[in-house]
């Protein structure tokens, strides 16, 4: 259960065996539970059963998409759905007074669980310099600190505005289109730190960056990979989606360092089968893999693959589309054939068996699916490993056709919405010359600064003025020491949220806590009630329609708060209608749909049921890349190697987490229960390394630098992990991840395969732990 809002979490660690099923009858209490701990029944009631429901509220957490309209079940939503949209309604809140009592040093120290539960904010709040307390402002003095920084820069690029995957398209438009009248393309998002990686490869080999399959082709394939993928906590209605796959024959193999408990059984309690019987086996066979060893499989099956044809010429490999619509097919079969198998079952830790078991099940399979998520991106070689996937997928003529594709799976709800409305640093000229055309300003060329460029701009004091669009930046940025000191030295922080975060305790010289609406809330602007549109994974974009009551009278929206500052920072120049903006959000989608392609009569289009599938090129076999064509390539494979007495560490969320907020300290899919200072290490290599269960370690990082970075006293828990690796909870370990240790080309930070040693953690006083 949780802790009150006054307490901090015990931090007692009792470990239980990891579960062997998902969901079930404990998912629907346990979701229960913690919503009525939030709020009332009746609120509870009404935000789950409008959940992801035709003209109800898109969740809030992830992004999977919805089934088709009379498809949809009444209870539309999973477990962590219902604590992250309850989270949000609840009846706690923050005002003026509890500022008052806790000083920005008090909130420092606590924990990101505190720190979320003591509610929902519910005024402007300002950090003055010198001072130690936030206290209460009006809006109109929030805008006009705001507008006076921003109009005294030296350049507009010493702005950064950062946007959250929690935005609504229409926010995120609005914010865009006002960097970029000031004169800055400094659009960070959290996409920068999940999946960048991602839309660097597939814009590279396909020329679209995000995925090319529906829930349909997830439904309706013979094959499905899950690699580097935790569905059963991070996307639990994916559960649902591989279950109706499975029924219909389809075959799933799951590969991780990690046997995760949603890859092993889905109980769904939508269906008799998932209460009172043993549910679905989701993976039909289950690669341990090392660390960081995918690129290494997919080379190897893909020699395998081409070996197979060299035995029967014509019958594996599909020449036609090879021929027709891909290039370099030659160059990567050259370099592929040369793979070294002790490399490769010395990255992965498979056995070739294990390996040549997978060929068989491609060649067995007409129809192939590869769904990843950060367990592949959060590498340093996660480009050339997608790479390598589509690779993979083009053997066989597995893009392009029913059943068949790339599947990026977004952890995040609104995330590809965002980049849609153009949050991006590198947007293309086409979508700025849009705006010039819509909007008569010439928006600045140059590329503006992603998430770790902009953290080292603060740090080197070439940023003054940050502003947050939800989110919770300081959290999930790496190398968490110099990410705060690099803010600290901003003359502005602003954050446009919901809840306290950590983001808010870390200030620049003036700080400002902007409270907006939630996606929970009814929203009423001048023109009438409005809704927001989002975009899910599958490239849908529909509706999402508040419906409580907001939780202070002095909450503004995304949209008011966003068009308020630009009014007040740019006036009349350019002349763009902000004040139509915040009174009607049609007249946004309006300005979307010249500017967007794929979104022509938007206001009309996006309120039928289902809303607006975006057309993937891929799928029509147009792959706007430069080329023309879907690209092979040749990739390199380093063999991920630690020193002798080290491991490779990834970092994780627990079952209970939504992103970096911890709604408790358990993961009972894991078995661990009351603290998430805990370091999953392979029995062996617990051994092999002289520590015992239980033991209080610190997590030291290994990096060119030489700089230190210690996360401090995790209690070593025996899992079965990969040999070699182990793995932590994040944002806690997200100190041990270097701000230049990033993916190659796409500038990811590279929260997975940290090289740490282990040691035996110093006396704390009083038993008191880090």
């Amino acid at each position: 259960m949780k802790k009150a809002p006054g307490e901090e979490p015990n931090e007692a660690l009792t470990v239980t065996p990891p579960k062997d099923w998902a969901a079930g009858v404990p998912a629907v209490v346990h979701a229960l539970e913690y919503s009525l701990e939030e709020t009332s029944a009746r609120r509870a009631g009404e935000t789950l059963l409008t959940m992801n429901q035709v003209d109800g509220i898109d969740c809030p957490g992830c992004a999977w998409a919805d089934p088709a309209p009379g498809h949809r079940h009444r209870n539309e939503y999973c477990e962590n759905g219902a604590k992250h949209i309850n989270d949000e309604a609840t009846t706690r809140r923050v005002t003026a007074a509890f500022f008052r009592e806790h000083p920005v040093s008090e909130l420092a120290g606590r924990s990101d669980t505190w720190l979320n539960q003591q509610g929902r904010l519910t005024e402007p709040m300002v950090k003055r310099p010198g001072s130690d307390h936030y206290e209460p402002i009006s809006w109109n003095d929030a805008f006009g600190l705001m507008a006076g920084e921003l109009t005294s820069l030296a350049s507009p690029d010493e702005a950064v505005f950062y946007t959250s995957g929690r935005a609504g398209n229409e926010a995120a438009f609005v914010l865009q289109l006002f960097a970029r009248a000031l004169g800055t393309n400094n659009l960070p998002d959290c996409s920068n730190m999940c999946h960048e990686s991602s839309g660097y490869a597939l814009h590279e080999t396909l020329g679209t960056g995000k995925g090319t399959v529906s829930l349909h082709d997830l439904h309706h394939t013979d094959l499905i990979f899950l690699v580097g993928q935790n569905p059963g906590s991070n996307h639990p209605r994916q559960l649902s989606a591989l279950e109706e796959a499975k029924r219909n024959g389809a075959r799933i193999i799951a590969v991780n360092p990690l046997p995760e408990t949603g890859l092993r059984r889905f109980k769904n309690p939508q269906r008799p089968r998932g209460v009172i019987g043993r549910g679905v086996q989701i993976a039909d066979r289950f690669l341990h893999i090392r660390a960081g060893g995918d690129l290494a499989l997919f080379q190897a099956v893909n020699r395998l693959l081409l070996e197979a044809e060299d035995a029967r010429p014509g019958e594996v490999l599909d020449h036609d589309f090879i021929r027709g619509d891909t290039s370099g097919f030659e160059e990567f079969a050259e370099h592929v054939r040369g793979v070294d198998w002790s490399d490769v079952l010395a990255a992965t830790g498979l056995t070739r068996e294990e390996i040549e078991q997978v060929r068989d099940e491609v060649l067995r399979s007409e129809r192939v699916i590869v769904c990843w998520a950060m367990g592949i991106t959060q590498h340093q070689h996660a480009v050339p490993t997608i790479r390598e996937i589509v690779n993979f997928l083009l053997l066989r003529g597995n893009v392009g056709r029913a059943g068949t594709g790339a599947c990026p799976v977004r952890g995040h709800s609104n995330v590809q919405g965002d980049r849609t409305m153009g949050i991006w640093e590198r947007m293309p000229d086409s979508f700025l010359d849009a705006l010039r055309q819509e909007f008569g300003f010439d928006p600045p060329r140059a590329h503006g600064v992603d998430s770790v460029n902009a953290i080292k701009a603060m740090r080197e004091g070439r940023i003054r003025f940050f502003l947050a669009l939800a989110g919770n930046f300081v959290r999930a940025a790496p190398d968490s020491a110099v990410t705060e000191e690099a803010m600290r030295t901003c003359r502005l922080t602003a954050h446009i949220s919901t809840k306290l975060n950590r983001s808010h305790t870390v200030c620049g010289e003036t700080a400002l806590i902007l409270p907006t609406l939630g996606r929970t809330e009814r929203d009423v602007q001048a023109g009438g009630e409005q809704f927001v549109t989002v975009e899910n994974s599958m490239s849908e974009v529909h509706t999402s329609r508040g419906r409580l009551r907001p939780a202070s009278s002095l909450l503004l929206s995304e949209v008011a708060i966003l068009t308020r500052l630009a009014r007040r920072t740019l006036g009349r120049t350019p002349d763009i209608p902000w004040e139509r903006f915040e009174a009607d959000y049609g007249t946004i989608r309006d300005c979307i749909s010249r500017v967007v392609p794929g979104l022509h009569d938007y206001n009309r289009r996006v309120i039928r049921p289902g809303g607006i599938p975006l057309t993937n090129p891929v799928n029509e076999g147009v792959y706007p890349n430069g080329a023309g064509r879907a690209l092979f390539t040749r990739n390199t494979c380093e063999v991920l190697r630690a020193p002798e007495g080290h491991l490779l560490l990834q970092s994780l969320r627990s079952h209970d987490q939504w992103n970096t907020v911890p709604y408790t300290s358990d993961d009972r899919y894991r078995g661990i229960h009351g603290s998430r200072r805990v370091v999953l290490v392979n029995p062996d290599d617990v051994a092999g390394l002289g520590l015992v269960t239980g033991q209080n370690v610190d997590l030291v990082s290994v990096w060119a630098d030489d700089v230190e970075r210690r996360a401090e006293d995790f209690s070593v828990v025996p899992y079965p992990t990969a040999r070699g690796c182990a793995a932590a909870y994040y944002p806690e370990t997200n100190v041990l991840v270097p701000l230049d240790s990033v993916a190659e080309g796409s500038n990811q930070p590279a929260y997975k395969a940290i090289v740490v040693r282990l040691e035996p953690a110093a006396p704390r006083p009083d038993g008191v732990r880090a």
